[in-house]
């Protein structure tokens, strides 16, 4: 990530978090067509797709009222990138409060599990930072992650780089690392069917 804006690494993972979920998990609009929000076992397979390359510890079988407590947070935190979006950020840290709040979000030095190339155990791993509790479920841990992530950035002066997709007919949302905080859509995807719109209407008009 030369070049482009730093937020602290387990931070921006966790950015990274919310959105696949917000995008995976919520309902409206995606790349110029209805998204349903998915529900029983679409979400189970939303969740885990959404979580799979990001989260060492998604549990082997995902129990279907943790999916639904992730569905709340992603509800909870797309309002959060829609208030930043729409430049309301008094909206934004209260939406983040309120998931603070409700999923006990707290911070927590805990070992990592730690082995050599050969799988076996080594002595003395690395502390790391959580934001939840070591009992919490895997639902309730990922949300109060996720939730201090927001207010790490909401709070801070990066709050405008959470966004939601400038393209028609789309409102995923992304967290912009660019220099030049240029980006505006969430996908290459959305972006080139932006431009081949535009180029469609100057030629449509005689440009």
């Amino acid at each position: 990530m030369t070049g482009q804006v730093m937020f602290d690494s387990h931070v921006a993972v966790l950015l990274e978090h919310a959105v696949s979920l917000v995008n995976a998990l919520t309902a409206g609009e995606a790349r110029g067509r209805p998204y349903p929000a998915p529900h029983g076992p679409d979400l189970l397979k939303a969740v885990e797709a959404a979580v799979s390359d990001t989260a060492g510890s998604l549990p082997r079988t995902l129990d279907p009222a943790e999916a639904a407590y992730l569905a709340t947070t992603a509800d909870a935190m797309r309002q959060v990138f829609q208030a930043m979006h729409d430049g309301d950020p008094d909206t934004a840290a209260t939406t983040v409060n309120g998931l603070l709040r409700d999923t006990g979000a707290r911070p927590r030095l805990d070992r990592a599990p730690a082995t050599d190339r050969n799988g076996a155990p080594t002595d003395n791993p690395p502390w790391h930072l959580h934001f939840h509790g070591a009992n919490d479920s895997f639902a309730a841990g990922h949300s109060a992650s996720c939730a201090t992530a927001l207010a790490l950035a909401v709070g801070g002066s990066l709050a405008g780089r959470l966004g939601v997709c400038h393209a028609d007919r789309c409102d995923r949302v992304y967290v912009d690392t660019s220099r030049n905080a240029a980006r505006q859509f969430c996908s290459t995807a959305c972006q080139n069917r932006t431009k081949a719109a535009a180029f469609r209407a100057r030629k449509g008009a005689g440009g």
